[in-house]
């Protein structure tokens, strides 16, 4: 059998605050997961998207220490249209998730704007130009 890929896990330092921001995303995350050490939602498509509090983390590799001087992760969600992009970074940002990059058209041809979740990974946002 060939290995596939099955889950991307993220490890957070709030859940309820990374949930909340990925509840804002669309993704069907029950509210009852928020204190939980670890949850996880299957994406269309069947791959799983997984957190991990950092205790959780910690009592699996004690000697886990997160990343320092950048991120080793990102997550891109394709949206609708070029106008959901500003929409959703608007939405964002208004609830206090920091802005990394404005809504811009991207050279290749899509409308991209990245903002940040609560624990600092960068999710970029999505859409092909019209035409």
């Amino acid at each position: 059998m060939t290995p596939r890929i099955d889950l991307l896990g993220l490890v957070t330092s709030d859940m309820a605050a990374s949930l909340a921001f990925y509840r804002r995303l669309g993704l069907d995350l029950p509210t009852d997961a928020d204190h939980e050490p670890h949850v996880e939602t299957t994406l269309p498509g069947g791959l799983r998207l997984a957190w991990d509090t950092v205790d959780t983390v910690l009592g699996i590799d004690p000697g886990w220490t997160p990343p320092q001087g950048g991120h080793r992760t990102a997550l891109a969600f394709l949206c609708d249209d070029p106008a959901e992009v500003d929409k959703l970074y608007a939405e964002l940002t208004a609830a206090g998730h920091p802005g990394h990059k404005e809504p811009w058209d991207a050279f290749w041809g899509q409308r991209y704007a990245v903002v940040h979740d609560p624990d600092g990974n960068p999710v970029d946002l999505f859409a092909p130009l019209p035409g």
